[in-house]
């Protein structure tokens, strides 16, 4: 086993001459595709990995530097693809992850024949003429609740993220991923991630992408995803599910799972 695979928790599984990665987004790991996976593993070859950061990788990885920008995650997913000898794939990326198979598009669009967006999102703050969904006072409360009681603010930020009270067992599943991560590890990644602003790069993403949003998340409100939209330099497309919450594969399987697997399958017709 190589560093990369070592240090990714790298799975393979699945049969199939077309390969798909699956990346998640922040506070969460592979375990976040669990309603997925066993769809697919019969006509795909399916990548599962841990971004850098996550709980379940070696804390002794991550670079804080690396890491405080989105290009560091968007190396590891085309140094994962070049261990694995990929030639092409379909990149599904949750959240974050959605930005950072972007960025990897960018620097080689050969790797990619689709991406498929699940409530990603080029900027959190609100700006001019822009829609975000929080001001900069909201980012730095939550950075402050991080860090100064990390476990406390799990437990208040989980049934926000996922929308459902603490009994759910997507709730208890997201509980259990953000405890995992070490707190300054978290603190630094949801810097990062929050006060991103990717707008600028989004005409350089040539690679077809489908836009996948919940109806209703915390995260990132619907109009972000038409301005995906509107801003990608290749053909794409939208789709507003009924979903509630930020991790609605998690939370709303019998809903996404379906609308994924449809994605996966057909092409955007032009």
């Amino acid at each position: 086993m190589g560093i990369v695979e070592e240090a990714h928790n790298l799975k393979v599984v699945g049969s199939g001459e077309q390969i798909i990665v699956l990346a998640h987004g922040f506070g969460t790991d592979q375990s976040l595709w669990k309603h997925l996976v066993p769809h697919l593993v019969d006509d795909y070859r399916v990548i599962l990995f841990d971004n850098m950061g996550a709980g379940t990788t070696n804390p002794e990885y991550f670079d804080f530097e690396r890491y405080s920008n989105l290009e560091g995650y968007a190396y590891d997913v085309l140094a994962i693809l070049e261990e694995l000898q990929v030639q092409s794939c379909i990149f599904v990326g949750h959240s974050v992850s959605a930005m950072i198979g972007a960025i990897a598009s960018i620097t080689r669009p050969d790797l990619f024949s689709k991406l498929i967006s699940i409530n990603g999102s080029p900027r959190y703050l609100n700006d001019v003429d822009y829609y975000g969904g929080f001001e900069q006072e909201d980012l730095d409360q939550l950075f402050e609740a991080m860090g100064s009681n990390y476990k406390a603010w799990c437990s208040g930020f989980a049934p926000l993220a996922v929308g459902g009270d603490m009994d759910s067992v997507a709730v208890q599943e997201f509980s259990r991923t953000l405890f995992n991560m070490r707190p300054d590890i978290a603190l630094s990644v949801a810097q990062t991630i929050f006060q991103v602003d990717l707008r600028q790069i989004l005409c350089h993403v040539t690679v077809p992408c489908h836009i996948l949003q919940s109806i209703k998340d915390l995260a990132v409100p619907v109009v972000v995803s038409e301005y995906l939209h509107q801003n990608l330099g290749g053909e794409s497309i939208v789709e507003v599910m009924t979903s509630d919450g930020h991790l609605p594969q998690l939370s709303s399987p019998d809903i996404v799972v379906p609308v994924l697997l449809r994605h996966i399958r057909y092409n955007i017709v032009t």
